[in-house]
């Protein structure tokens, strides 16, 4: 072991002696170099220090390069990958969509049918609470005694059929389809089952005015009576809704009709089987739904107006069909004396102006009229007031009013209301005072008759055929008129085509009268006029006074009639629906009635009352004025002296008023 020891440290010792003596040779060497090859040395040396950092510079900026477009090339292929699974994606979500909105259109047509089965369970119960409940705890009252039946009857119309109808008919049809949807998926069928029954919401909605008038007058007048529909209205059934309520019911069940017939043609396909039916629906119920819309019109001006009379303390009786809300809003009025400014509040009507002053009231928001101003002559204009901006004035036959609004904003809008319903007004009674202007040049003489083109009786003259005498209405028997004497008829009394000479002898539709004239066979003699088949017109050209005035007998709903006193029947008065009707409503024989025009709080203004033993016919003229020309006839007839026949005065019916 010593042994190799020292071997090994003798040959270390060798080699170190070695290498000691090349480096010790080598510095000799060195030493001896001239500067010239030792500076060419290390330039050398320098030169290849140089080249070696450049190379490993060059070799890094490739390998960066090299790295750079690796990343760069890589980026590209992911990029385009994306591009392409997002295209993919979206022709997958295009193709969903197109599924989706082929299923969508499906669901909604279910959806529609659907919320029609829907709503019609509901107007069923709705339905069913005014006939079973309202109505026939009413009818079991009134059998006792305690108020007329026909109240009652008047009140529901024909709420009976319209129920039977609906529970026992429609609605299991509509039950049985929507069970067989999937197989049969239409509505049209059986809403086409719908439209001859649509006569019965037009005797309803005729009906609606009146039976709304009623319920307010026995509400009023029955203790008995208002106990027992409050007592049902307070029933969970009810939903905290009155009766007036629901009875408004059937008048929006037709337009409800018509919305949703119109969203499922929408997605009706153009060749389905079932759009034919559809269609054929629509259109029938289209047209009761334009006279049910007008009837929630009037509902809502009616609620108005009960709104206003309680607002009024129930002292002024404004709740009248033929009154109109038109405006109501606070108003500063101007005192004459001083310069202080006064909180009123203002109620514009159709026909008037309440001006009325607050009230100290713990239920609720009160006032009391000061003055009722007439629109008859009324006048608005805009004044200037250093003091007071936005003022304007108001004056009428009863009153003149300086009134400051809130704004100019204000001010305008109600100088605007204001105008507009002067405007209106003033047409309206000038259509009164032409109504009967060329009643001489609508007939048409015998030798002229289809040689010349008669002057046409407006639609809203008459409300009756003026053949038959049937009265119109929107839906069985609306109005047509002959091409020959210009009449307004029936579609039965029109149902006749004859040539006229001066339409070019073409072939256009006649009454029955001139197809008989014109085809040479005479009218056939029916049977003998009665006393009331007198047609207005004839009356009118020779009457002592006429008009339109509104009118009720004993506790009847008010509505609008043409009055006629005839000069040559000068002691009777005759109402008719309309100027041109050819048969009166009824006939008043004047003499020994009392006459009575006290104010009486239940009446309109400007009325005044006939009475003879138990009968008792009520009429209001629009304003005060015109009452007191009709009163001034009526008081001479009553006692048997013969009025006379006001001058012409250059008009062609002098007595006709513009009421």
């Amino acid at each position: 072991m010593r042994q190799t020891t020292r071997r090994k440290t003798k040959k270390l010792d060798e080699k170190f002696s070695k290498r000691q003596k090349w480096t010790n040779g080598k510095n000799e060497k060195q030493n001896d170099e001239t500067p010239d090859k030792q500076h060419k040395r290390d330039k050398k040396t320098q030169n290849y220090k140089n080249n070696t950092q450049n190379n490993k510079y060059s070799k890094t900026q490739n390998d960066k390069k090299m790295t750079k477009n690796t990343s760069k090339t890589r980026k590209e292929t992911q990029n385009n990958k994306n591009m392409r699974q997002k295209s993919d994606k979206n022709e997958t979500q295009n193709d969903k969509r197109t599924m989706n909105n082929l299923e969508t259109n499906e669901q909604k047509l279910f959806k529609i049918a659907s919320e029609l089965l829907h709503t019609e369970k509901a107007y069923v119960a709705r339905l069913n609470l005014l006939d079973q409940v309202f109505c026939a705890k009413l009818m079991e009252e009134a059998n006792k005694g305690t108020f007329p039946v026909d109240v009652v009857k008047n009140i529901f119309s024909n709420i009976s059929s319209i129920n039977a109808f609906h529970s026992q008919f429609l609605l299991p049809d509509l039950e049985k389809r929507m069970g067989e949807w999937a197989s049969t998926p239409r509505i049209g069928d059986i809403l086409q089952k719908l439209t001859p029954f649509l006569k019965m919401y037009a005797e309803y909605v005729k009906n609606f005015d009146k039976a709304m008038e009623l319920l307010k007058q026995w509400n009023d007048r029955s203790p008995q009576f208002k106990a027992i529909i409050q007592e049902i209205q307070s029933q969970e059934v009810c939903g905290c809704l009155t009766l007036q309520h629901h009875m408004l019911e059937p008048v929006q069940r037709v337009p409800r009709y018509e919305m949703l017939l119109k969203d499922y043609l929408k997605k009706l396909p153009q060749d389905d089987s079932d759009r034919r039916d559809a269609e054929k629906s629509l259109e029938i119920i289209a047209t009761a739904a334009t006279h049910s819309n007008s009837a929630i019109r009037k509902s809502e001006n009616l609620k108005k107006l009960m709104e206003i009379y309680e607002m009024l303390g129930e002292e002024e009786d404004i709740v009248h069909p033929s009154n109109e809300f038109i405006k109501e809003g606070h108003i500063l009025k101007l005192a004459a004396r001083n310069t202080s400014a006064m909180e009123r509040y203002l109620f514009l009507f159709n026909n008037m102006l309440l001006y009325c002053v607050p009230k100290f009231s713990l239920g609720g928001t009160k006032y009391t009229v000061r003055t009722r101003i007439g629109v008859d002559g009324m006048k608005v204009l805009e004044t200037t007031n250093e003091d007071y901006p936005h003022t304007f004035q108001v004056s009428g036959k009863e009153r003149t009013l300086e009134l400051q609004a809130s704004s100019e904003q204000d001010k305008a809008d109600w100088i605007k209301a204001f105008q507009e319903t002067i405007e209106i007004f003033q047409l309206k009674n000038e259509s009164f005072k032409n109504a009967q202007k060329d009643v001489e040049e609508v007939s048409v003489s015998k030798a002229e008759l289809g040689k010349r083109a008669p002057r046409w009786i407006r639609d809203n003259e008459v409300t009756m055929c003026m053949k038959c005498k049937e009265p119109f209405n929107a839906l069985t028997r609306r109005r047509h008129h002959c091409r020959a004497c210009g009449y307004v008829v029936c579609w039965k009394c029109s149902d006749n085509k004859v040539a006229l000479e001066y339409d070019g002898n073409k072939v256009n539709k006649v009454c029955r009268d001139c197809y008989s004239i014109l085809k040479g066979e005479g009218i056939a003699e029916g049977k003998k006029k009665g006393i009331l088949e007198i047609e207005a017109g004839q009356f009118t050209d020779s009457s002592i006074v006429c008009g339109f005035l509104q009118y009720s007998e004993k506790s009847k709903p008010w509505q609008k009639v043409w009055c006629v006193i005839p000069e040559k029947e000068c002691l009777v008065l005759y109402l008719y629906g309309a100027p041109q009707d050819v048969k009166a409503q009824c006939s008043i024989p004047l003499l020994g009635y009392s006459v009575d025009d006290s104010a009486r709080p239940t009446d309109p203004p400007a009325s005044f009352r006939l009475s003879q033993s138990k009968s008792v016919h009520s009429f209001a003229a629009e304003t005060e004025d015109l009452k007191q020309r009709w009163l001034k006839v009526i008081r001479l007839a009553v006692t048997g002296d013969l009025p006379e026949r006001p001058h012409t005065n250059g008009s062609n019916h002098p007595g006709c008023e513009s009421n």
